[in-house]
C-alpha cells in the first residue's frame, strides 16, 4: 500500500524563502512574505509547503462577499481554497470545482482574479452558485423587491388564484409532501411568493429571488415549514412549531442577501457554473490550472433530503427529486451492482472485502463510491494542465465499526491514475461550522460531541 508525505517540509531552502516559523506545532506562513517570491518555487513545493501550513482556520469570519446568502451542509471555509487558490495559481488562471456545493471555492477563485468554473448535480447547489458569481443592477433588486411584495399582498387579499395553484400545481406525492410539512396558512404566502417571482423577466433577477425564496424555507434556524434542522440536512418535524409569516422572512431575507450581493460588484473575473456530473464534465483537456473539491462521503450528507423543501416549491416533484438523488455520489442505489468486480486499489479492496463480512450491502455502498470516485478524480487528470495541482478534502467514515480511511483509498486511486500524491494531511474541523455526518454505531447518538472532529487535505500534482 502506498506510503505518503507527512506533514513536514522537508526542504531547508525552500522554509528559509517562505520565511516559515514554528506556533503550537505548526508550520505557517510569515505575514512578511509575498506571494510573488512564492510563485518562484516549483508547483510541487508550493503545494508541500501550503499542505504544512494552518488548514484549520478556526474563528475565521465566513459570511464576507456573498458566501452567507443561503444555508448550505458542510461548506468548508473560504480560507481554505484561497490559500490553494493564491498560493498555486496566478490571476486570469481557471480554477474548477465539479462537486462545487454552495460554490465557496468558485467565489474565492473570482475574488482573487481567476477564473472560476463548477459543476454540481445538485440543482440547489447551481441556483445558489450561480446567484454567489453573478453581479446585478442593485437598484432594479430593490425596485423588483417592492414589486413581489405588492403582488403577494394583491394576490393573497383575492385569495382565488393561489388556491387554484396550490390545486393544480402538485402531483400527488408532492402535495402530500407539502401538507405534511407547511401549515394552509403558510402555503399560500409561499405561493403568492412563488407567483410573484415567477412574474420577473429579468431571469438574472427572478434567480435571485427565487433563491432569496428558498432562503427562508432552508435555513439554520426557525424557517416556515414544520421542520427543524434543515441547514444540516437533518429535518424533523416539530408539530408545536408556529412559522413565522412567509412574505415577512422573504422580505427580511432580501434586506441581508442584498447586501451581501452588492459586495460583489468590484470582481476581478468572472466564474462559470453549470448543473453537470464530476463523472463525465463537458471540458477539453489539460484546460485547467487548479482543482479545489470537496467530494462527499462514503456516508454521504443527503442534501437532497433537506434541498426538496424549496426546490418543490420551484417546480420539481418529489419523484423528479429522488431520481435526481440516486444518481449523487454516495447514493445507497446499489442495484446492478456485484462485490468485487472493480479493480481497485489494494487498500480500497480490503477494506471492503472486511466490510463485505459484515454488511453485504454497505460493502456495495463503499464499492460504489470509490468506482464513482476513481471517474471522478480519471476526470480532474484529465482536464488539469501538465505541471498543475489539485486539492481534495474529504473525511473518513466508520461503517459497521470500520473505518474505511476514505482520504487514504482516493490519494491511492489518486496515485494509480498518474497523479503524483505530495502528501495527505489532517484539517480539525471548527465544531460550531462545518457540521459533518455523526459517526453511527451501536449506542452511538447524533449529539455533536459525536460528530467527526477532522478531514483530511489531500494534495495532488500532475507532472508535465
Amino acid at each position: 500500500m502506498q506510503k505518503y508525505p507527512e506533514k513536514t517540509i522537508q526542504s531547508a531552502a525552500v522554509r528559509e524563502q517562505l520565511g516559515l516559523f514554528a506556533s503550537d506545532n505548526r508550520m505557517r506562513p510569515s505575514p512578511e512574505i509575498s506571494w510573488s517570491s512564492f510563485h518562484e518555487l516549483p508547483k510541487q513545493e508550493r503545494l508541500s509547503a501550503l499542505l504544512a501550513g494552518e488548514l484549520n482556520f478556526h474563528g475565521e469570519n465566513s459570511s464576507y462577499a456573498s458566501h452567507d446568502l443561503h444555508a448550505f451542509a458542510a461548506k468548508f471555509p473560504p480560507q481554505l481554497p484561497r490559500l490553494f487558490v493564491r498560493g498555486l495559481t496566478a490571476p486570469g488562471d481557471v480554477v474548477l470545482d465539479p462537486m462545487m456545493g454552495s460554490g465557496t471555492a468558485v467565489v474565492e477563485a473570482i475574488l482573487e482574479g481567476r477564473r472560476g468554473l463548477g459543476f454540481d448535480l445538485d440543482p440547489l447547489a447551481s441556483l445558489l452558485t450561480k446567484v454567489k458569481t453573478t453581479t446585478l443592477e442593485l437598484e432594479k433588486l430593490r425596485q423588483t423587491h417592492q414589486q413581489i411584495l405588492q403582488s403577494a399582498h394583491a394576490l393573497l387579499s383575492d385569495g382565488k388564484v393561489i388556491e387554484q395553484s396550490l390545486s393544480d400545481q402538485f402531483d400527488k406525492a408532492t402535495r402530500e409532501f407539502i401538507d405534511f410539512w407547511f401549515l394552509p396558512k403558510t402555503q399560500r404566502e409561499l405561493m403568492a411568493l412563488v407567483l410573484s417571482v415567477g412574474k420577473i423577466d429579468d431571469p438574472l433577477i427572478r434567480r435571485f429571488f427565487e433563491l432569496n425564496f428558498s432562503s427562508i424555507i432552508v435555513t439554520k434556524s426557525g424557517g416556515v415549514s414544520l421542520a427543524r434542522d434543515l441547514a444540516h440536512s437533518r429535518p424533523h418535524k416539530v408539530e408545536s412549531k408556529v412559522p413565522k409569516n412567509a412574505i415577512e422572512q422573504f422580505s427580511q431575507r432580501f434586506r441581508k442577501n442584498f447586501l451581501s450581493i452588492s459586495k460583489l460588484n468590484d470582481l476581478k473575473a468572472g466564474g462559470l457554473t453549470s448543473v453537470g456530473d464530476a463523472r463525465r464534465m463537458p471540458l477539453a483537456d489539460n484546460t485547467v490550472d487548479l482543482v479545489v473539491t470537496s467530494p462527499p462521503y462514503a456516508n454521504a450528507i443527503d442534501y437532497m433530503r433537506a434541498h426538496k423543501f424549496s426546490l418543490v416549491w420551484l417546480g420539481d416533484s418529489v419523484q423528479a427529486l429522488a431520481d435526481l438523488r440516486s444518481r449523487y455520489i454516495g447514493s445507497e442505489k446499489t442495484s446492478n451492482l456485484s462485490h468485487g468486480k472493480t479493480v481497485m486499489p489494494q487498500r480500497c479492496l480490503m477494506i471492503i472485502n472486511k466490510l463485505h463480512e459484515l454488511d453485504r450491502k454497505k460493502a456495495l455502498i463503499l464499492g460504489k463510491y470509490f468506482s464513482e470516485m476513481e471517474n471522478v478524480i480519471a476526470e480532474i487528470y484529465r482536464v488539469l494542465k501538465p505541471d498543475s495541482t489539485a486539492i481534495i478534502i474529504v473525511g473518513t467514515s466508520t461503517m459497521r465499526g470500520i473505518n474505511v480511511q476514505t482520504h487514504f483509498c482516493l490519494a491511492d486511486i489518486a496515485a494509480d491514475l498518474g497523479f503524483k500524491v505530495i502528501g495527505v494531511v489532517e484539517r480539525i474541523l471548527d465544531r460550531n461550522k462545518r457540521m459533518m455526518p455523526a459517526r453511527f454505531g451501536k449506542n452511538n447518538q447524533t449529539s455533536i460531541e459525536q460528530r467527526m472532529h477532522e478531514e483530511y487535505v489531500i494534495g495532488l500534482y500532475k507532472g508535465e
